[in-house]
């Protein structure tokens, strides 16, 4: 894995539960850094399949985020837990702890717990493409600031005591402020009342972030259900499940977001007596950048709330209840 820095990476030593932060105090010693950033904890759960992304989009954190990231991997044979603690340098001559558990979700479950860091901020992220089964994610939920996840694949519903992120729909952000720019100009908001219809196109084979994007939409123009709403997908050159380009239509008008190439996007506004067309910046995100995202700046909640009760209910609709 590349270091952002200079500085090499401290570690992995093989520990246990019980011997992890002491090991962590012997490696924090040969950085001769008197200070430690304690600004959080950020467990991500996944599978041996998913752990170099998982890792490769942590190293991308800045150690402001979470100065402790504990990795669970979830399918390891079962027996003790086996623990490799590290240090990954981040820029500015910062580390963070690194902690990896693996075992199966019962012996992780006891294992976490311990080693968070007390009084600070918890992130999960549910690092895995299949459901959760057992307790260890709803345990950890308990105890959670904000749950990160794919939440329309895993059925995991906002909560109360925790604010749900969903890096699909973070990573739409862009698009969805680009949209919104359209309609900035009181002519263009004039005509929304004539929008009846929603095409999407997205990149690769994920349409589960295009669906949240559709429930926003749908939810800003009083729209009851997604009833008028088609999904593609296509190839724009952006990652799995980024969109590619938006059309808004009804009758005489038609509005439109293009992914060209880059993080360039073209615009149109069309209706009787108006053709307009500009360009927009819409940049393009890693699951670092989308993981830096949610983690530094929640999104608001009822936004993010009505969308996913509009995609959720869709879902629910295609699959028969």
């Amino acid at each position: 894995m590349t270091s952002p820095t200079d500085l090499p990476i401290l570690g992995p030593v093989e520990t246990s539960v019980r011997g992890a932060q002491g090991a962590l105090d012997d490696l924090w010693a040969q950085t001769q850094v008197e200070t430690r950033a304690y600004t959080g904890n950020i467990i991500a759960l996944t599978v041996g399949g998913h752990l170099a992304r998982v890792e490769e989009a942590l190293a991308g954190l800045e150690g402001r985020y979470a100065g402790r990231q504990i990795i669970g991997v979830m399918d390891a044979p079962g027996g003790e837990v086996r623990v490799q603690v590290s240090l990954v340098p981040q820029p500015g001559g910062l580390y963070v702890e690194r902690l990896r558990l693996s075992a199966d979700p019962e012996g992780l479950q006891g294992a976490i717990l311990p080693l968070l860091r007390p009084a600070t901020v918890n992130h999960v992220w549910w690092g895995a493409d299949t459901r959760p089964e057992g307790v260890l994610l709803s345990e950890l939920t308990e105890i959670a600031d904000q749950v990160i996840a794919d939440s329309l694949t895993l059925d995991i519903p906002p909560a109360r005591h925790y604010a749900l992120a969903d890096l699909g729909w973070s990573r739409s952000a862009g698009w969805r402020e680009g949209l919104a720019q359209l309609f900035d100009s009181p002519d263009a908001a004039r005509q929304l009342a004539r929008v009846r219809g929603l095409e999407l196109t997205y990149a690769g084979h994920n349409d589960l972030p295009a669906r949240l994007f559709a429930g926003w939409v749908a939810s800003t123009l009083g729209w009851p259900d997604l009833g008028g709403v088609t999904y593609r997908p296509g190839d724009c050159g952006r990652e799995n499940g980024d969109l590619c380009g938006v059309t808004l239509r009804g009758e005489g008008v038609r509005f439109t977001l293009t992914a060209a190439g880059g993080d360039l996007v073209r615009t149109g506004c069309e209706w009787p007596g108006m053709t307009r067309r500009t360009e927009l910046n819409v940049p393009r995100m890693t699951l670092a950048e989308g993981l830096a995202r949610v983690m530094a700046r929640p999104e608001r909640r009822e936004v993010f709330e009505r969308a996913w009760a509009l995609a959720r209910a869709q879902l629910e609709a295609e699959r028969g209840g």
